[in-house]
């Protein structure tokens, strides 16, 4: 990334500046605007998250917010209530609580002398989320957001469940979010009122995967916060970006067809990252493209933007399997529209063993999966700073049922959402099915393209499943992930077809047997026919950014990644170890802080139950003699009948232990 030190604009900071809200709490701010701003204001772009601005995305910030004030927008990240160094306690993810102070928010920016009263919303991941969210309320003011790595659909397409099935990231989430909601703010900004602040988060932000675990079906719950409920909520014009590899890039395609506000879509290669920070690369010149569209939505500036495709995606080239990637090969391709008459959907017929574009005699296949099969699947939501996207897929195919196409001609290009349809019957009547489509090379490597997974309970309905008939067949329907891929000549198109995929999704309650009837089942691929006018598209231009924030490494960061197979007991464990490093922030007067956890993902290929997930993390915050730090630890097995879920919370100031609490929960599976 290329260093910019001097901007247009000269830039002054407002260093924990603090929001009153009408109700008494006060949040906290980082604001970074022109200097001379207060004579010739400017417009607003905010960054609202939880992750705490003095130490949790300080590097990032520090790359990103000088950027747009030195170009002239003032930019304002605000850490949420009950998080780094606001006041009062974070009780969820997106409530209404947090988008009420976010509409306050906004009219506390739009009063200050700094700003013309034009505002816009950059985030992403939580901050994407609640940019569509906050859309949706219509504040008066916001004219633009960038949503990047989000969901319009709370419950079908976020960490929560795919499909039906309940995702291991729900509960690894949990505990990241059970972790930071632990630590204290910084005592030289709030002086004596810190203690009491921390020890009202200790004991009232209680454990969040208690009510996931309790609603297991789409119901109200998930309705709130899920923009799909009524797109035309959203007044103000929407940029959607993502990346292939992350696990939120599906939203961007409901969004272009369905949102009667202006709307553009960009899908990179990358995992959860900004585009400039962008992994696998190749990363752009994100805040580039940002000033072009604050530009002209918040100054209405002709930038351009807007007379460009709707819809910009960098089309993956074959690349052997890989659990991380450098860059991943291929080009820039665009559509003018979504969904685009470019594409046409080609229907592979599925066989004893094949996949053809013609019927074969049909056959009836047993799917019987050992509980072990994904663990090459990498994680749901991938980050790229470890290896942790899906591996060679030839480990996975013994357990899995595998249908091959003849060897490619010549290059098969898709764009959009392959979709499976099944003819299955079950045993028993709570089961599940995984859908992968991989590509087989020539050297007999296989990479997984794009997945999908259905709890067969969830065929017809998420708000109200039903059980299977025992022994009925059923016609079934799976969407895998949205994909822009070019198949190489000379590879096969496999379809692989499970009925676990662990640590992907928690197992179902029984051992399954699944018989697939291959005379009513297919594959669909949405083909796109290269285009000439690919090659015209104006390169996005290097990475830039402002200067690194200025910090001191006490101890580096460090991981370790493994899987272990015990040979007697047949229990295969997947150990991640992540320990973020000892890490003093210079500008924060000593400001020290400090992270670990450790995973454990454990199952018996013959046993579903025996599924389990250990995970704990540390944290220490010091300056000085003043030390804070905490370790919780999230515990979740399973019965059929139930999911069992125990906690712990420990705090300490100094070596004197301030707060200690538990929890012992089972909770009743509703076609889990």
């Amino acid at each position: 990334m290329k260093t910019v030190k001097e901007f247009p604009r000269k830039i002054r900071i407002i260093e924990g500046a603090l929001i009153a809200l009408r109700d008494g709490t006060k949040l906290a701010a980082k604001i970074w605007f022109p200097k001379d701003a207060h004579g010739d204001p400017v417009p607003a772009v905010i960054e609202y998250l939880p992750y705490r601005y003095q130490d949790g995305t300080a590097v990032r910030d520090a790359l990103t917010h000088p950027y747009f004030a030195g170009h002239g927008y003032a930019s304002v990240r605000v850490d949420m209530r009950g998080e780094g160094n606001s006041e009062g306690v974070l009780l969820g993810e997106y409530l209404k609580q947090e988008q009420d102070d976010a509409l306050e928010i906004i009219e506390w920016v739009t009063a200050q002398a700094w700003c013309t009263g034009s505002v816009g919303i950059i985030g992403i991941s939580w901050g994407g989320f609640n940019g569509l969210q906050i859309a949706a309320r219509r504040p008066k003011g916001l004219k633009a957001i960038v949503s990047i790595c989000s969901t319009d659909d709370r419950y079908a397409d976020d960490i929560h469940y795919m499909g039906g099935a309940m995702l291991l990231d729900n509960i690894a989430w949990s505990t990241y979010m059970f972790s930071i909601n632990t630590t204290p703010p910084d005592p030289e900004l709030l002086g004596d009122s810190w203690r009491e602040v921390w020890h009202r988060r200790l004991k009232s932000s209680g454990l969040w995967l208690e009510q996931w675990l309790e609603h297991q079906h789409r119901d109200e719950f998930y309705q709130h916060g899920s923009v799909c409920e009524n797109y035309d909520d959203i007044e103000c014009a929407v940029y959607a970006v993502g990346g292939w590899a992350d696990g939120y890039s599906n939203s961007i395609f409901r969004l272009l067809p369905n949102m009667s506000a202006p709307c553009k879509g960009l899908i990179g290669p990358w995992a959860h990252l900004y585009p400039h920070f962008g992994a696998p690369g190749p990363a752009i010149g994100f805040l580039q493209e940002c000033l072009r569209w604050w530009d002209h939505w918040l100054k209405g500036i002709d930038a351009g933007i807007m007379d460009e495709p709707v819809l910009r995606c960098w089309m993956q080239d074959s690349a052997p399997p890989k659990p991380q990637y450098v860059t991943r090969p291929g080009r820039w391709v665009a559509e003018d529209q979504w969904p685009s008459p470019n594409i046409q959907n080609h229907v592979f017929y599925v066989g004893e063993n094949s996949l053809s574009a013609e019927r074969e005699s049909p056959a009836e296949i047993s799917i019987q999966s050992p509980q072990t099969i994904g663990r090459a699947a990498g994680v749901w939501c991938p980050h790229s700073v470890d290896p942790d996207q899906a591996g060679d897929q030839r480990v996975e195919a013994g357990g899995s049922v595998n249908f091959d196409t003849d060897v490619l001609e010549e290059n098969l290009e898709i764009l959009g959402a392959p979709a499976v349809e099944l003819k299955l019957a079950s045993n028993r009547p709570d089961a599940l099915i995984a859908a992968c489509l991989n590509e087989v090379l020539p050297d007999g490597a296989v990479t997984r393209i794009s997945y999908g997974i259905l709890n067969l309970t969830h065929r017809e309905s998420h708000s109200n499943p039903q059980p299977l008939a025992v022994g009925q067949p059923y016609a079934i329907r799976i969407q895998l992930n949205e994909i822009a891929h070019s198949f190489s000549a000379g590879s096969r198109i496999r379809l692989s077809l499970s009925n676990a995929y662990w640590p992907t999704v928690w197992p179902s309650p029984e051992n399954t047997e699944l018989i697939l009837s291959t005379s009513n089942s297919t594959l669909t691929l949405p083909v796109r026919k290269p285009k000439e006018s690919d090659g015209d598209l104006a390169p996005f231009p290097e990475p830039e950014g402002a200067s690194p924030l200025a910090k001191t490494a006490i101890r580096e960061p460090n991981s370790e990644i493994t899987i272990t197979e015990d040979i007697r007991s047949g229990e295969v464990v997947l150990r991640n170890w992540y320990d973020e490093g000892k890490t003093v922030y210079d500008d924060y007067d000593g400001w020290s802080v400090e992270s670990t956890h450790e995973e454990f993902f454990s199952i018996h290929p013959d046993n579903p139950n025996s599924a389990k997930c250990d995970i704990t993390w540390t944290e220490k915050f010091s300056r000085g003699e003043w030390e804070v730090s905490s370790r919780t630890q999230t515990v979740v097995t399973s019965t059929p009948e139930h999911v069992n879920l125990e906690a712990k919370l420990e705090a300490w100031e100094g070596s004197e232990l301030a707060h200690v609490q538990t929890w012992h929960r089972s909770f009743r599976r509703n076609l889990v």
